[in-house]
């Protein structure tokens, strides 16, 4: 990805979040980030989360769960994903194919997004954003 990501971005901020789809699920079942989230919530802004995220929560919503998804999803920031964003997801996905490591388009677009509101990424699941670039923060799925 080289100096443009690196040189453009915003600095990530420890108030700015932005949440993967493991931990927006463990919200809507009640995990401990639930408790977490509206804590953190009291002191900062919004987070930010972006259409993948949208779309990979209503692609397994059960439909008794519609009204809370509606909720948590309007209550969060949507960051962009466009032009910029999209080329810093391809450059990471060939950057680390080259490396014999493959990436989902999902993921990188999502720490795309988040790089580009200057956002640490909140996630259960950190292996997948190994992209230098992107202030990545765990949060155990499921616990």
């Amino acid at each position: 990805m080289g100096e443009d990501a690196a040189s453009r971005r915003p600095a990530a901020s420890r108030l700015t979040l932005f949440l993967d789809t493991t931990v927006l699920i463990d919200v809507l079942r009640g995990k401990p980030a639930a408790a977490r989230l509206r804590t953190l919530r009291e002191r900062t802004r919004p987070p930010y989360v972006c259409a993948i995220n949208v779309d990979e929560v209503w692609r397994g919503a059960r439909p008794r769960d519609e009204a809370a998804i509606r909720r948590l999803l309007g209550a969060l920031r949507i960051a962009p994903l466009g032009r910029r964003e999209g080329e810093w997801a391809g450059s990471w996905r060939h950057e680390f194919a080259a490396e014999g490591v493959i990436l989902s388009q999902a993921d990188c677009l999502v720490a795309a997004a988040a790089l580009s509101v200057g956002a640490r990424l909140v996630t259960g699941n950190p292996d997948d954003f190994p992209m230098r670039e992107v202030a990545v923060e765990y949060w155990p799925a499921g616990v």
